[in-house]
């Protein structure tokens, strides 16, 4: 059912647990198009568990609460139907696909996306155009996906999944995590050129490399399961000088 609804994503006193304990407990959360927003947290807050169940993964209950995306319940739909609805999701630790080309894999993710087959030639023309923007070689479209990367290779083969597949609404879940600064850079530049005023980003991460290039809307800050504090960007720094201790009071 659809509610008439300004925001892209609504998050309603969300509950969710995995192996019967509880993880999140009673998480609000708006995003509309055209925003950055940020979770924060220590280690164990919730921040990856809610990347999670926004996608629908099944690992995870909802035992209450609501999720609405363009202003639709999708509290029980399934991950491949709310990745068809735009959801992008960029893994902590991206996954190994022997056999399966970077450039196989993205084609058959676009397919299904869009429920049209993708013209090969000018697929690969896009694609190695935004292969050259992230600084990765050519010769990665027909590698197996993620096999033998390196920590950075996968981060950077996240980005370019995004940049393919252009979603509604992308949820980064420490995508900065072991980079170094070069390649925390090249991503930021990235994320930058996906903004538009027709989707979102919600950025999860516990430092503060990856947003000091970035037009940031709102920071929230997650602790115990539940969004403790909102703001503006200026908490980032707060954080980068006197850690989470700081903030949550």
């Amino acid at each position: 059912m659809r509610e008439m609804s300004e925001n892209l994503l609504s998050i309603q006193n969300l509950h969710a647990s995995a192996q019967g304990r509880e993880i999140l407990r009673g998480l609000d959360l708006e995003i509309r198009p055209g925003e950055v927003h940020v979770i924060m947290g220590p280690n164990g807050a919730g921040k990856s568990t809610l990347a999670n169940v926004i996608l629908g993964d099944p690992r995870y209950e909802v035992t209450e609460g609501r999720i609405l995306f363009e202003g639709e319940d999708i509290t029980a739909e399934k991950t491949d139907a709310r990745a068809r609805r735009g959801i992008f999701l960029s893994f902590q630790t991206p996954e190994e696909i022997p056999g399966v080309s970077v450039e196989s894999f993205l084609r058959a993710a676009k397919n299904a996306q869009t429920g049209e087959m993708q013209k090969l030639l000018p697929f690969r023309k896009a694609l190695k155009a935004k292969m050259e923007q992230l600084g990765i070689p050519e010769s990665y479209a027909s590698r197996s996906l993620n096999v033998g990367f390196s920590g950075g290779e996968k981060k950077k083969n996240e980005i370019l999944q995004l940049e393919m597949l252009a979603p509604k609404l992308a949820i980064l879940d420490e995508t900065d995590s072991g980079l170094d600064i070069d390649a925390v850079r090249t991503i930021a530049k990235s994320i930058g050129r996906f903004k538009s005023p027709k989707n979102a980003i919600l950025i999860i991460t516990h430092i503060t490399r990856i947003l000091q290039d970035l037009p940031v809307d709102r920071v929230h800050i997650l602790a115990q399961g539940r969004i403790v504090r909102t703001d503006g960007a200026q908490i980032i720094d707060e954080v980068a000088s006197g850690g989470f201790a700081s903030v949550l009071g």
